[in-house]
């Protein structure tokens, strides 16, 4: 399968996942099991699939965030709220928010519901060996409504993706906060919203830029060099290739089929405005070319994005 189609495929689904951190409806959902604060419904909505596990899990598996961060939510919201509790509040709001930003007739549209199954069927194909939070969302049951269901498989799916991220990063002894600043150096996030975000303080930010200094990877003033930028490219490209086995199991005309019909759900979540600008995912803007599929086979109604970002 071809890195650019599997690269443009996260771009796509990611935009669907997102809703789970910006929509209104699942901060809401949050508060209403009684967890506290931003972090602590972050951290439960995204965890709940793992069961109530420790903080130190949690750190491990989302791997750029300061223990310290995550310490201050959990173990306590399983205290507030049991998983499964949480995991029915997390379909509740999704089923809240797709509704309200893409609309109730095309959350009950045939297209919706072939949307659903195809990704299904992908995030059911993908490998989860050695991906503990893909493999937690593939073990989820599946959805009765359509949209929902494309959202828990958009979710599986973007989590095997950073799973297999976080083991390209780690097999180029990339630590989290080296990881980041390389992110940053690249122009694909700000530095001082994803330092703050994840909590890092300046002297261990300036430690990681450092490191990349006497690796290389950075010059001086802190851009990338030519090393920087191949030792960049190859962390992506093993991201993309770690993530192509659910599209290989889905098949090329599938893939082309679920991208396009993926690409006006992903502009609609775009041009909603939940998504801030500076945001730590690092999704690129949307570009003026638009075809149906990924890998620009067929046209039609549809976005092609470029970037070289990825789930961190």
């Amino acid at each position: 399968m071809d890195g650019a189609v599997v690269r443009t495929m996260w771009e796509r689904f990611e935009l669907v996942h997102d809703l789970v951190y910006f929509a209104p409806e699942a901060h809401r959902a949050a508060g209403e099991l009684g967890l506290r604060g931003f972090w602590m419904g972050y951290f439960a909505l995204r965890a709940a699939p793992l069961g109530p596990v420790p903080a130190a899990v949690v750190t491990s598996s989302f791997y750029v965030f300061h223990p310290d961060r995550v310490a201050r939510a959990v173990p306590d919201a399983w205290g507030y709220a049991d998983p499964a509790d949480v995991l029915s509040a997390r379909e509740r709001a999704m089923d809240a928010a797709m509704t309200r930003v893409l609309g109730p007739d095309t959350v009950g549209s045939a297209a919706m519901a072939e949307a659903a199954d195809l990704a299904w069927e992908a995030a059911q194909a993908a490998d989860t060996a050695g991906r503990v939070l893909g493999a937690a969302n593939q073990a989820l049951p599946r959805p009765a409504q359509p949209h929902v269901r494309l959202w828990q498989a958009v979710t599986t799916l973007r989590e095997h993706r950073g799973d297999g991220h976080i083991a390209a990063l780690v097999g180029h002894g990339l630590g989290p906060v080296a990881a980041m600043a390389l992110k940053c150096a690249a122009g694909e996030s700000d530095e001082e919203v994803l330092r703050q975000t994840r909590k890092w303080d300046l002297t261990a930010w300036r430690a990681a830029q450092a490191e990349l200094l006497g690796r290389g990877w950075l010059d001086g003033d802190g851009r990338l060099t030519p090393a920087g930028e191949a030792a960049r490219a190859a962390v992506e490209a093993g991201t993309d290739a770690a993530a192509a086995s659910p599209w290989t199991a889905l098949g090329p005309d599938a893939t082309a089929r679920l991208g396009g019909l993926l690409a006006p759900l992903a502009r609609t979540v775009r041009e909603s405005g939940l998504i801030p600008d500076g945001n730590p995912v690092g999704l690129p803007a949307a570009t003026e070319t638009e075809t149906e599929k990924p890998g620009g086979a067929g046209a039609g109604d549809g976005e092609t994005v470029a970037s070289e970002s990825t789930p961190v």
